[in-house]
């Protein structure tokens, strides 16, 4: 199975306002995410992209297309996929994270977000079992050396790295996952677990993340291995 890049959209105009975006329309990167945007490919260099994924709001599609210029390589097969999108959170959608910070259901969605559907939205888990499915889907079509690059949200990536760690889901918010950031997961075949190279990398580039599974040896090293030195 492959190795999956997963990159979080660059900061939009509602991450700067403060309020919950979810999937409502135009929601576009301000000047620091499409700065972002671009640094994503500039880190991705060297790298031979399989496919690229991506939500299909309009900050992702934004995010994918500045980072596939700035990757400067052939072009991959690029996807939308509704499977990927942002949370569906219902009425709170559009509401100032100050005054959700408030309300009941707030706690809830720290500490038991298995328990929790938005109200006339989502539930989390539902969220999460879709987004890992995709990821599963795309995986089975590739090879075990192939990287692909998925472009999508905090909470879609928090749940994929979640599940990739064999953590209980209550946990996910465990992980923290910036605009503009970048994890990679490598999925091996057979029986064996998923391997979580980096979360929420800002710097640097990506490729030695991704050479220790597609080179020769392939795979987690025992005793840890010399590290990612690119």
């Amino acid at each position: 199975m492959p190795i999956v890049i997963l990159a979080r959209h660059g900061r939009s105009t509602a991450n700067t306002e403060g309020i919950l975006a979810g999937r409502r329309p135009g929601v576009a990167l301000d000047d620091t995410g499409t700065s972002q945007a671009m640094g994503i490919g500039e880190r991705l260099r060297g790298i031979d992209l399989a496919l690229a994924v991506h939500s299909p709001l309009l900050r992702c599609h934004q995010t994918l297309d500045l980072a596939l210029d700035s990757w400067a390589g052939a072009r991959p097969p690029v996807h939308p996929d509704e499977r990927v999108i942002e949370c569906d959170y219902g009425a709170w959608t559009g509401r100032a994270l100050s005054d959700l910070g408030r309300e009941d259901l707030w706690g809830r969605i720290q500490s038991r977000p298995s328990e929790v559907t938005f109200p006339g939205g989502e539930s989390m888990i539902a969220m999460h079992e879709r987004v890992v499915g995709a990821v599963r889907a795309w995986n089975a079509g590739l090879g075990e050396r192939d990287a692909w690059l998925l472009v999508t949200h905090a909470d879609p990536i928090k749940a994929i790295l979640s599940d990739a760690l064999g953590q209980p889901f209550d946990r996910f918010q465990r992980i923290g996952v910036d605009p503009g950031s970048v994890s990679v997961v490598h999925y091996p075949s057979g029986d064996s677990s998923p391997f979580v190279v980096t979360v929420n990398s800002l710097s640097g580039q990506v490729r030695g993340f991704v050479d220790r599974f597609t080179g020769p040896a392939g795979g987690p090293e025992p005793g840890g291995g010399a590290g990612h030195t690119a």
